[in-house]
């Protein structure tokens, strides 16, 4: 256990993350019904003028004033919720904000080694919207993909809000950007049944065979995959649908086909 003096000898976004992971902790254990050390939490608290006594009340007269509530009398469940809402709120200002079943490391990263990986690429050709791409990755992390390989004029996942969407996943997956020439003579590499095309007029996934390495090819939700890269597919995959609505949001899509071929 990190003793507050040496918590307030840390650089501020250190600091910040480590006493984030220790709130973390203190409400898991409070969550269920483990014992924690309220005095040192308070004292972590402190570090980031929060405390875990009730704000006071605006002054009343002595005979209806009620005598202040200390938090930590509350009920352990309630507890666990304050301490945890205080560790979201620092990550939050880190802008680095992960959800509370994430397995992370000492440092509050993504938790790399818990990751089953895949001999699997997914290509991405030209999406344009950071919040797609940002979406994939983290399906993409989910479900085992080793790496990412972005046809130039895809929206960058290092945009500020593919990072957002990404969930930190941006970090885990290998990925590069490159030109449609590339891709093409980095599919060529492939057998050609195990480079997927997902796309209107194919296979159901549901009766698809998928090979157990390979790479999977999307394209925009309006465009679709582009005449070029498409060619380099053999294989060409849809999911069926039952809407009046014609197509999937790209990285729902990408979603459904990845946790099927996983």
């Amino acid at each position: 256990m990190i003793t507050v003096k040496k918590l307030s000898t840390l650089k501020e976004r250190t600091r910040l993350r480590k006493i984030s992971m220790i709130l973390h902790e203190a409400a898991v254990a409070c969550k269920n019904n483990q014992p924690v050390d309220m005095d040192y939490i308070e004292e972590v608290l402190s570090l980031i003028s929060v405390s875990l006594s009730e704000p006071r009340q605006p002054r009343q007269p002595r005979r209806t004033r009620e005598p202040r509530q200390p938090r930590r009398t509350r009920e352990p469940e309630e507890l666990a919720f304050f301490l945890e809402d205080q560790s979201q709120a620092l990550l939050a200002k880190l802008g680095a904000e992960p959800s509370d079943w994430d397995f992370t490391d000492q440092s509050g990263a993504l938790d790399e080694t818990q990751r089953i990986v895949q001999d699997k690429v997914l290509v991405l050709d030209r999406i344009r919207s950071p919040y797609n791409v940002g979406a994939i990755f983290r399906s993409a992390e989910a479900f085992g993909v080793s790496k990412i390989i972005l046809v130039e004029g895809t929206a960058s996942p290092e945009h500020v809000r593919a990072l957002r969407t990404s969930r930190g996943t941006t970090a885990v997956i290998p990925w590069s950007f490159m030109s449609e020439k590339d891709v093409v003579s980095f599919l060529e590499t492939y057998d050609p049944q195990n480079v997927i095309a997902l796309e209107l007029g194919g296979i159901s996934i549901n009766e698809f065979s998928f090979p157990s390495s390979g790479v999977a090819v999307l394209g925009s939700e309006e465009f679709g995959i582009s005449p070029v890269v498409l060619s380099c597919c053999k294989s060409r995959v849809s999911i069926p649908m039952g809407g009046a609505k014609g197509s999937l949001n790209v990285s729902v899509a990408a979603g459904i086909l990845l946790q099927r071929w996983f």
